[in-house]
């Protein structure tokens, strides 16, 4: 099943095409994108199963470390082709659209 790229999916997607080296968890990814965990952990389990993202727990010691460990998500090779092409697209729809809005002459502007 195909992915289905909403502005959520778009908004965690973007994240992690901004440095696609880093891993990123969960409440990192909550805090740069102000989903809630209701919103964010079903768009990680989506990307997940479809095979755009790789999940791994951390190795710690939770006792040693204070805190449990955390589940790192990395774009796979395939994710990461997959969400260039995806945003690529995105932006393409969007571009039109600008140029209007900016285009002298139309909607009222100089001509």
């Amino acid at each position: 099943m195909a992915v289905r790229v909403t502005v959520a999916v778009a908004a965690v997607l973007q994240i992690f095409l901004d440095d696609v080296a880093e891993p990123r968890y969960g409440y990192e990814l909550m805090r740069a994108t102000g989903f809630a965990s209701g919103k964010l952990y079903p768009i990680l389990a989506r990307l997940e199963n479809d095979g755009w993202l790789d999940a791994q727990f951390e190795q710690i010691d939770a006792a040693q470390a204070g805190r449990p460990p955390r589940r790192w998500y990395r774009l796979t090779d395939d994710g990461l082709i997959a969400a260039r092409y995806e945003m690529a697209v995105l932006r393409r729809q969007l571009a039109p659209a600008a140029r209007r809005r900016t285009r002298p002459g139309l909607a009222g502007g100089p001509a």
